[in-house]
């Protein structure tokens, strides 16, 4: 699994109702501890899921901290 976290709740929202309507397979999570974001809220998805969710935000300028994979007790940078 990938996390999408953001710096505000607004652009979380809005990547929440952005990938619905794509119909882009998604859960609405706490943001984990290990992760630096200025939002509570963060989006996780399956692997396979990157490249249509990255689409999505690229496309409509979703404002993210980053898309990050869990590794062990912490979490790496993917994008």
């Amino acid at each position: 699994m990938l996390v999408m976290a953001f710096d505000s709740s607004q652009q979380a929202l809005r990547a929440e109702m952005l990938l619905e309507e794509q119909q882009i397979g998604f859960e609405l999570i706490p943001t984990p501890g290990e992760i630096t974001a200025g939002c509570a809220m963060s989006l996780s998805f399956a692997e396979s899921g990157l490249e249509p969710v990255l689409a999505v935000v690229r496309r409509e300028h979703v404002e993210i901290r980053g898309i990050f994979r869990k590794n062990g007790a912490g979490y790496d940078r993917q994008v």
